[in-house]
């Protein structure tokens, strides 16, 4: 009798031992090989689940959204309004070691989009994704069931740019700046709604 895979069961093995070394030795290291290795199995095994280094990105890219899709849905949403569109902006920015992991995924996701169709395919995705935090956080702070579509760019724009700086530059661009210029920029468009 053929022996059952539970191939779902093994994907997450495989996401396990892919964020194991990602944590750990940072994304870059992330191959194939040593996936593998950290899973005991053989690269050949790895490679039936992920045959290029790309998919293997898309499925960290996914694990990467639903792991911010989870710290989202468990906030508590107590607080004002400012204060609620803060705590959720900031499950995007790499303020800590995880999402500082999560996001270098995204950055080399979004170096592959120029060139390959599925990383452009899921980097469209997780941009949506950005969108609609921005657009949920300016309706928000401006009690409008629509936002503008200027305003939801501007602060689509600023997460996008935080998190690449804080990637790029973290001597520049520490959590608590991070932080700030987010708020200073809620604060402001709170105050344009106000007016």
């Amino acid at each position: 009798m053929p022996k059952i895979v539970d191939h779902d069961a093994r994907r997450a093995e495989l996401a396990r031992a892919m964020w194991r070394v990602v944590y750990r030795d940072g994304v870059g290291a992330a191959t194939v090989r040593s996936i593998a290795a950290e899973a005991g199995w053989s690269p050949s095994a790895l490679r039936h689940y992920f045959a290029t280094q790309t998919e293997l990105l898309v499925f960290a890219m996914e694990h990467v959204q639903a792991e911010a899709a989870e710290r989202i849905a468990a906030d508590d949403r107590t607080g004002s309004p400012r204060e609620v569109a803060q705590r959720l902006l900031e499950h995007l920015l790499p303020l800590d070691r995880q999402r500082v992991r999560e996001a270098e995924v995204w950055l080399l996701l979004a170096a592959r989009a120029q060139t390959d169709p599925a990383a452009r395919s899921r980097m469209a995705e997780a941009d949506d994704g950005i969108r609609r935090a921005a657009e949920f956080a300016v309706c928000l702070l401006t009690g409008e069931p629509a936002a503008d579509p200027e305003a939801v760019a501007g602060l689509h724009a600023l997460l996008d740019g935080l998190a690449l700086h804080a990637l790029l530059h973290p001597e520049r661009m520490p959590p608590g700046r991070a932080r700030a210029l987010l708020s200073a920029h809620l604060t402001a468009l709170t105050a344009l709604a106000a007016s």
